[in-house]
């Protein structure tokens, strides 16, 4: 399925990921985040987390749940963004949220989201997005706020000494619950 005609949207395909997709994904999850290959881009947490971002299992797990999908996004039959989209009775979870660094800044997150959004809301009919965000992410929270997305104030701690999350680099680190009513 492709998406409206926007420069960000031209030529994405948009699939459910399979298992021949993992290693593809989690490159991409990691070089979103972790490294100094995440620099390039705006999503970046090396600052704040060491180590790895997700691993092989951890994606395999979301494929194969019956109630989680790996939204995959293509452009010319490259995997250059993913999402996890998780029903969750009236409402959908939203993670796993990677673009390609070469590819932050020139919109194509924005469709992605708006794309999860209108899945889950026409899948399993879900009347509100969820998502957790570190609370120290303020630009990302930021960019969040500006597609919709409120901060409830709900915190749960961060896994702090399970190395499959990463290595914190600060000791403040938390998860901020972020929603979206979808309309």
């Amino acid at each position: 399925m492709e998406t409206a005609a926007t420069p960000a949207a031209s030529g994405l395909v948009f699939r459910d990921a399979t298992d021949a997709d993992v290693d593809a994904l989690v490159a991409l999850i990691e070089s979103a985040y972790r490294g100094d290959s995440s620099r390039s881009g705006w999503t970046t947490e090396a600052d704040i987390l060491e180590g790895q971002r997700t691993d092989p299992e951890g994606v395999l797990q979301v494929i194969k749940s019956t109630d989680s999908r790996l939204l995959t996004v293509e452009r010319d039959g490259q995997v250059v963004a993913c999402c996890q989209l998780e029903h969750r009775g009236d409402h959908a979870y939203f993670g796993m949220f990677a673009v390609s660094p070469a590819l932050q800044g020139a919109g194509l997150g924005k469709v992605i989201i708006t794309e999860a959004e209108r899945q889950a809301r026409e899948t399993w009919g879900a009347t509100e997005m969820h998502m957790t965000v570190i609370s120290v992410r303020n630009d990302l929270i930021a960019w969040y706020e500006r597609r919709g997305y409120r901060r409830t104030g709900r915190m749960t701690p961060f896994p702090y000494g399970d190395e499959r999350f990463g290595i914190p680099q600060r000791d403040d680190l938390q998860f901020e619950l972020l929603v979206k009513e979808l309309a």
